[in-house]
């Protein structure tokens, strides 16, 4: 069956990013305006839902509905609560963080979040690769306590600009999109078996994208499946939504019309309607088959 995108949304002009459902409505940022904008399907109309986010970039709900997101711009992972912004994480080992990009939250409560280095992604000061502190792109752990951070720890020592990340359906492994932009960095799906410490073990790569744009942002549905963005109209098989099985096995792809398509979630009355965010600022919708598993609502 394939999918029929149609954009519902924009385009705002530059990047889109961040599709987050909240039960009702759609959330997702625009990372120029610095921006969390609100989509309602029941009157296919958007508002304003924050201002000042510091180029905010990846958003996610936790299981009790409290909203997280990384701040390119200000190289930091946050809490968004109703009038305050809360900073969980935003340096490591003494140096700033590059430019947060995605996050994924366990059952534990833990957030996981990728901090690689797009030129650019963090606003104007992001384009000079001076202004980078860490000699790493990697993957970090955020413990938590009584709704506190209490320390950071980087779980992947093997990454070059990891963007999406995704737990499978029972937390057992953590998918990382290694996402390099230049000719010698991968553009591979990763799996990375979770011990029970909290470290990641030797990762799988179960696809392979070779020269061409690899995933940007992925979402996982009931049955185990992951739903990702990726492709472009400069090569390969173009701008593409991918269903790859839990062992990376292709099941499905599904062109968009619109180029490089950046994030994607589920949302709708039973989670099985797509959306799917685009560099040029579009918010495209599918209605599929599939059903999404989130974490919120749940």
């Amino acid at each position: 069956m394939s999918w029929d995108f149609i954009a519902v949304q924009g385009p705002f002009g530059g990047t889109s990013e961040g599709p987050a459902w909240d039960g009702d409505s759609l959330l997702f940022t625009h990372i120029p305006e610095s921006k969390i904008y609100k989509y309602d399907p029941n009157t296919s109309t958007t508002k304003v839902f924050r201002e000042n986010t510091n180029c905010a970039n990846g958003l996610m709900f936790d299981g009790d509905g409290n909203l997280y997101g990384c701040e390119g711009g200000g190289r930091r992972v946050v809490r968004y609560d109703d009038e305050s912004t809360e900073v969980l994480a935003d340096s490591y080992e003494g140096n700033k963080l590059n430019v947060p990009n995605d996050l994924a939250i366990d059952p534990e409560g833990r957030i996981w979040f990728t901090d690689p280095f797009y030129e650019g992604a963090g606003g104007p000061w992001s384009e000079d690769r001076s202004n980078k502190e860490l000699d790493h792109d990697s993957v970090y752990r955020i413990d938590m306590k009584d709704g506190k951070s209490t320390g950071v720890t980087r779980v992947t020592e093997d990454t070059t600009r990891p963007n999406g990340l995704l737990f499978s359906l029972d937390f057992k492994t953590l998918y990382v999109a290694q996402s390099g932009r230049l000719p010698e960095e991968k553009r591979q799906l990763r799996a990375y078996p979770v011990n029970s410490d909290g470290s990641l073990g030797t990762h799988e790569v179960i696809h392979d994208f070779g020269e061409h744009r690899g995933i940007d942002g992925m979402v996982l549905d009931v049955e185990g499946n992951i739903v990702a963005t990726a492709g472009y109209k400069a090569g390969g098989p173009g701008p593409m939504i991918y269903v790859f099985s839990a062992s990376g096995e292709v099941l499905e792809t599904h062109p968009t019309p619109f180029d490089r398509p950046t994030n994607c979630s589920f949302g709708g009355e039973d989670l099985s309607t797509l959306y799917v965010t685009t560099i040029d600022g579009f918010l495209l919708r599918a209605f599929t088959e599939k059903q999404g598993r989130l974490a919120f609502p749940n």
